[in-house]
């Protein structure tokens, strides 16, 4: 199976694709999708949207990981995000890749073991996971890398209960 992690944002799109077979993580590729600052947000909207069909023609996922919203204090920015993530799944549906969505702590605990890891923890178990020589760069990529693991582990789980292979 082939997984499409994504950690959304509106001036940082970090993805992610990995592989998934037969109990084995296989990094595919991995990057961030960036927008410039100072340009309205519906141009920055419409080349992550542009950005995000590109990379599902490229990498072929069977399934989608995205990262929920994580409001912390920023409203606004949170806003704009959400209009971010609007588009990633609009283009995911336009593809027919469906998507599953994951909280930070149940990512966290995917990969690491432990829901309130910190970020370090997260970005070195995913480098081991995936056999890397070094943390991905930028931090957005090594976040939606992480997803795609939190997903591959929540399908092979998921096939596990349901019986099939």
């Amino acid at each position: 199976m082939v997984i499409l992690g994504i950690d959304p944002g509106y001036a940082i799109v970090g993805y992610g694709a990995v592989e998934y077979r037969q109990g084995r993580l296989r990094p595919l590729g991995y990057g961030a999708i960036t927008t410039p600052a100072g340009i309205p947000l519906q141009k920055r909207l419409l080349e992550i949207h542009q950005d995000m069909l590109t990379l599902v023609d490229q990498f072929q996922p069977e399934a989608a990981s995205v990262e929920e919203l994580f409001f912390n204090t920023n409203v606004t920015t949170g806003i704009a995000v959400g209009h971010a993530r609007g588009v990633i799944l609009l283009a995911l549906a336009q593809r027919n890749v469906p998507f599953f969505e994951y909280t930070p702590a149940q990512i966290k605990q995917a990969v690491t073991g432990y829901g309130r890891a910190e970020k370090r923890q997260v970005m070195e178990m995913t480098r081991s996971l995936l056999k890397l020589k070094k943390i991905p760069r930028p931090d957005d990529a090594a976040d939606a890398l992480a997803a795609a693991v939190c997903h591959a582990h929540s399908a092979a789980s998921r096939m596990l209960i349901d019986g099939r292979p």
